[in-house]
């Protein structure tokens, strides 16, 4: 298996590195081929803008997604974008490893989905969840955050974890085609113990021998909608 890795965290050292760290050796160690794109150490440019590609479809007025479409045609896109999307192809695996900044993911890592995740290969039309350009791909979201397992669920403070997470899981991932596995979470990881650190490391590289056996989480199916996409009786 082909697995992409792309890590957002500011900090080398942090324990979201350290999670990074445990897939890549576990996933190595299964005998799968791994890439890893660590955003911050790339200098990964996050702003999607005019500057993307090398030929305009309209020069007057940028619609980014349709100037994505004509670029793949005229391979025209800029080449930090090129390398990802083709790492992106070449994965039967996304990782997506990153802290919970705002309710939300880096602004880091929503750059690298803005500019990568490219209209004409990734979606466009009806190619979208099921039918999306990703397809047949699997990802999973690994995410740590400050707050307690207590103040996420049914009437808790914060509410549902996957609430906060459904932009990335079903309008980002499930949306082009992936089949979203369920996110790995770590709690509190800045207040606990190394021990109670060491112990999540231990979880995380379980359950990623264990991967093929995860169900994925469900999302809508275009047979579900007739061609106006209005639910079917």
């Amino acid at each position: 298996m082909n697995v992409l890795i792309v890590h957002a965290h500011p900090e080398p050292q942090s324990f979201t590195a350290a999670l990074r760290d445990q897939a890549v050796e576990t996933f190595r160690a299964q005998g799968h081929q791994v890439q890893v794109s660590d955003l911050y150490a790339m200098g990964w440019n996050p702003v999607a803008s005019a500057d993307d590609f090398t030929q305009r479809e309209n020069p007057e007025y940028l619609v980014y997604a349709l100037e994505q479409r004509q670029g793949v045609k005229r391979g025209a896109i800029a080449a930090d974008i090129q390398q990802e999307l083709d790492k992106l192809l070449w994965a039967d695996l996304l990782v997506l490893n990153f802290p919970i900044f705002w309710f939300s993911t880096p602004a880091m890592l929503k750059g690298w989905i803005d500019r990568v995740l490219v209209s004409g290969v990734c979606y466009g039309g009806k190619r979208f969840y099921d039918q999306g350009g990703l397809a047949g791909k699997k990802a999973l979201v690994s995410v740590t955050l400050g707050g307690r397992e207590h103040m996420f669920g049914e009437g808790a403070i914060h509410g549902p974890l996957e609430d906060m997470l459904r932009p990335i899981l079903r309008g980002t991932l499930a949306y082009v085609g992936f089949e979203v596995l369920p996110p790995f979470v770590a709690w509190h990881v800045p207040y606990i113990s190394d021990e109670a650190r060491q112990e999540f490391l231990q979880q995380y590289r379980q359950r990623l021998e264990q991967l093929s056996d995860d169900q994925p989480l469900v999302f809508p199916r275009l047979a579900q909608f007739d061609e106006a996409l209005y639910p079917l009786v």
